[in-house]
């Protein structure tokens, strides 16, 4: 249900760019870094809303690969972890079962 909900939020704020972009048509005046130039001002909206999806993607995605190293890394601490409990109850079982023998060679009062 979460997905849908993005999903339909998405297709409004697109529709509502796209009528915003389309309302406005008219050439303006862009500074570039070493100039200037005159483009659709439906031009400049689109590709600065496209800019800032992918900007977003970009920084989703980086946080997303650093979450899957993070679960990758404690993973494998928790199952080294219990391989070590596996050993140590395994070496504290053959600690008692030593004991027992020990005490079974000892004579009984």
């Amino acid at each position: 249900m979460k997905g849908q909900t993005y999903i339909i939020l998405a297709l409004i704020f697109a529709l509502i760019v796209a009528v915003f972009a389309v309302i406005n048509v008219e050439p303006v005046e862009v500074d570039y870094l070493f100039g200037t130039g005159e483009a659709p001002l439906i031009l400049v909206i689109l590709i600065s809303v496209l800019m800032g999806g992918l900007i977003t993607a970009a920084f989703g995605t980086f946080h997303l690969l650093k979450l899957q190293r993070q679960i990758r890394t404690l993973e494998r601490e928790k199952s080294s972890a219990k391989a070590d409990e596996t050993i140590a109850v395994e070496s504290e079982s053959e600690e008692v079962s030593v004991d027992s023998e020990k005490n079974s060679d000892l004579p009984k009062e």
